[in-house]
C-alpha cells in the first residue's frame, strides 16, 4: 500500500487573498471555485492540493465532511528541489516578501520561513532534515 499526503489545509478569513499569495509568491496553480470560504490549489506535482478554509467554515457542521479547524496561525513546508533554495531567496524577495527566518539543519539542510497574508508559517525546505524513521 502507497501512502502520501493528497492534500493539506491552512486557515484564513480571507481564503482567496491567501490562495493568489501562494499562486503569486510560489507559483502554485488555484484550482476553479475559489471563494469567501475555501480556495484550493495544485502543487506542482499534478497531484496534492494545498486548501485554505475559512476556519469558521470548516467548523459548521452539514458540510458533507467532518468538521475540523485550528486557531491561530498553522504551519506548511514545501520541499524545493536541490540547490534552488537561493532561486528561492531571490523570488521570495523578488515578490515583495519577507524571510523571517533562515536555518540550516544538523542533517544538511535548509530551510527559509516566511508568513502567508494570513501569518500563517509557511517554509521552503532544501534537502534533509528529519532523521530516517526506523
Amino acid at each position: 500500500m502507497g501512502l502520501s499526503i493528497h492534500e493539506t489545509v491552512l486557515y484564513a478569513t480571507e481564503p482567496a487573498v491567501v490562495a493568489a499569495f501562494y499562486e503569486r509568491v510560489l507559483g502554485l496553480r488555484q484550482l476553479p471555485g475559489a471563494d469567501d470560504e475555501s480556495a484550493g490549489l495544485r502543487m506542482p506535482d499534478g497531484d496534492a492540493v494545498l486548501l485554505v478554509f475559512s476556519p469558521e467554515r470548516a467548523r459548521e457542521e452539514g458540510r458533507g465532511v467532518p468538521t475540523h479547524g485550528a486557531m491561530g496561525p498553522g504551519h506548511v513546508a514545501f520541499r524545493v528541489r536541490p540547490g534552488s533554495l537561493d532561486e528561492w531567496r531571490r523570488r521570495l524577495a523578488e515578490s515583495g516578501v519577507e524571510i523571517e527566518l533562515e536555518r540550516g539543519w544538523s542533517r544538511g539542510g535548509r530551510s527559509l520561513y516566511f508568513r502567508d497574508p494570513a501569518g500563517n508559517s509557511a517554509e521552503l525546505v532544501e534537502g534533509h532534515v528529519w532523521p530516517d524513521a526506523p
